[in-house]
C-alpha cells in the first residue's frame, strides 16, 4: 500500500470545521437549484421571451464574476473565516431582497437581488473551496474537496424540491386548458395583475426563509474556532501572485476548461425544463427530471470520488468527458423521451468536473491558491453567458421551442450544441493534465 492511501482524507482535528465549512457547499447548492426552474418561472409569470427569461442566469453567475477577486483579495487581508462571513452576510441580503422585489413587481429588481445574493456565493466559494484544501496534507486535496462537493448536489436537491413544491407547484400562471393551453394568456390584463401579484409572493417566500437560515449559518461559524493554515493564508502580494498563477498553463487552461464546464451545466440543468416542455410535460413536472439529474450527479460524485484513488485525475476527468458528450450528442439527435433521458444522464458525467478541474488546478500554487481560486471562481461566468447563448438559439424561430428545425432536429434539441463544445474542451483538458503535457511546459 502506498503513502497516499495511509493519509487521511480529513484528520480528526479539523473534523468540526470541516463539517461547517462542508455545509456550505450544500448551502450554495440549494440557492443554484432553487433558480434554475426560475427562467422558466419568471418567463411565464412576467411574459417574457427566452432571451429575456435567461437574464436570471446572467445575472446569477454575473455576481460570480464581479465578486470573485474582491473576495481574494479581501481574504488575502483578513482570513478565510472573515471571507466566508462576509460571504454569509451578502447571501442574506440579497435573499431577503426577494421582499421589496416581490412588493415592486420589479424584474429588475429580482435581478439585483440575485447579483447581490451571488456576491456572497462568490465570497462563499472562493474562500471554502481552497479552504477545504487547506484542512490537511495536500496529496489528498483533491480528494477531500470532492468529498465536501459531494454534499453540493445534497443542497440542490432541497433547492429543486422546494421549487417543486413550494412554488412551481402554486403558480398560476403555469395552470393550463384542456387543450395544453395557457389559461394565463387568455386572462384579461386585471386578471392577469392579480395572478401576478399572487405568483411573485410564492416565488419571494423561500428565498426570505433561506436568508433567514442563511443568517443562522453566520451565527454559528462566527462562533466556532476556525483553523488556520499559515502558509496558504499569509499575506501575498496580488500582482506577483496572480503573475506566477497566469506563468502555470495548468492553472491557466483549468480556468479555460472550468468556464466552459460551468457554462455545460447551467446550461443542462437550466433547459431541461425546455426541452421537457417541448415534449409535452408541463414545468413542475419536468421538476422530477431535475430530481432525477441530481441524484444521478451525486451518485456520480461519491462513484468518482471513490475511482481518484485509483485513477488520475486528469485521465478521469477526460473519461467523464467523453461520457458527457456521448449524452449530449443523443440529446440533440434522438427525439422524445429517449432524448430527455440522455440529458438526464448527462449529470453522472458531470459529477466531478468541477471539483476535480479545480483540485487540478490550484496543485502546487500553495500561498497563491486564494487568488488561484478568485479566478476559478470568476470562472463560473461561463454559467452566466452560455445560458444567454442558448436562449438566443431558442428564439430563432420565435418563443417556443419547436418553432423551427435545424439540421433536422428542433431548436431546442439543436441548443445542446453549445454544452458538446463545451464537454470537447474540457475533455481536452484532462487529457493534457494525464499525458503530463503541462510539466513539460511550465507546470
Amino acid at each position: 500500500m502506498n503513502k497516499t492511501t495511509k493519509i487521511p482524507v480529513v484528520a480528526k482535528s479539523v473534523i468540526l470545521p470541516f463539517i461547517l465549512i462542508t455545509s456550505l457547499f450544500a448551502l450554495w447548492g440549494f440557492a443554484n437549484d432553487i433558480t434554475n426552474p426560475m427562467v422558466s418561472a419568471f418567463k411565464k409569470v412576467l411574459e417574457l421571451d427566452n432571451f429575456q427569461a435567461s437574464l436570471v442566469q446572467l445575472a446569477f453567475y454575473g455576481g460570480y464574476f464581479t465578486m470573485a477577486l474582491p473576495a481574494a483579495i479581501f481574504v488575502n487581508k483578513y482570513s478565510y473565516k472573515k471571507g466566508v462571513l462576509l460571504g454569509l452576510a451578502l447571501y442574506a441580503i440579497g435573499a431577503l431582497l426577494f421582499y421589496p422585489a416581490a412588493k415592486l413587481e420589479a424584474f429588475g429588481f429580482f435581478l439585483a437581488a440575485l447579483y447581490i445574493l451571488t456576491f456572497g456565493l462568490a465570497f462563499l466559494e472562493t474562500t471554502a473551496n481552497p479552504y477545504i484544501l487547506s484542512m490537511g496534507n495536500e496529496a489528498t486535496a483533491t480528494q477531500r474537496l470532492n468529498l465536501a462537493q459531494a454534499f453540493n448536489p445534497i443542497g440542490a436537491l432541497g433547492g429543486l424540491i422546494i421549487a417543486q413544491k413550494f412554488i412551481l407547484g402554486f403558480l398560476q400562471s403555469d395552470d393550463l386548458n384542456a387543450d395544453g393551453t395557457s389559461v394565463y394568456e387568455t386572462l384579461s390584463e386585471t386578471a392577469k395583475a392579480t395572478v401576478r401579484t399572487s405568483d411573485l409572493l410564492v416565488i419571494r417566500n423561500p428565498y426570505v426563509i433561506l436568508g433567514l437560515v442563511v443568517i443562522g449559518f453566520l451565527v454559528l461559524i462566527a462562533l466556532i474556532k476556525m483553523p488556520q493554515n499559515k502558509e496558504q493564508e499569509a499575506k501575498v502580494h496580488i500582482g506577483q501572485s496572480i503573475g506566477r498563477l497566469f506563468k502555470s498553463k495548468k492553472f491557466v487552461w483549468g480556468v479555460i476548461a472550468q468556464a466552459f464546464y460551468v457554462g455545460a451545466q447551467i446550461m443542462c440543468w437550466t433547459y431541461l425544463y425546455q426541452y421537457a416542455e417541448s415534449i409535452g410535460i408541463d414545468n413542475q413536472s419536468a421538476v422530477t427530471y431535475g430530481i432525477a439529474a441530481l441524484v444521478i450527479f451525486l451518485a456520480g460524485r461519491w462513484i468518482g470520488t471513490a475511482l481518484l484513488k485509483y485513477i488520475n485525475s486528469g485521465k478521469l476527468l477526460f473519461y467523464f468527458s467523453i461520457g458527457a458528450l456521448v449524452c449530449t450528442v443523443a440529446t440533440i439527435f434522438i427525439a422524445g423521451m429517449i432524448g430527455l433521458y440522455a440529458l438526464v444522464g448527462i449529470s453522472f458525467f458531470m459529477s466531478i468536473m468541477f471539483p476535480t478541474i479545480y483540485g487540478i488546478a490550484l496543485e502546487g500554487q500553495g500561498e497563491d491558491a486564494k487568488f488561484g481560486a478568485a479566478f476559478l471562481v470568476m470562472a463560473i461566468v461561463g454559467g452566466a453567458l452560455m445560458p444567454t447563448l442558448q436562449g438566443l438559439i431558442l428564439d430563432i424561430g420565435g418563443i417556443g421551442y419547436t418553432d423551427t428545425l435545424i439540421l433536422g432536429v428542433p431548436e431546442v434539441n439543436f441548443s445542446f450544441l453549445l454544452p458538446a463544445i463545451c464537454f470537447l474542451v474540457v475533455g481536452y483538458y484532462g487529457m493534457m493534465v494525464y499525458k503530463n503535457i503541462f510539466k513539460s511546459h511550465g507546470n
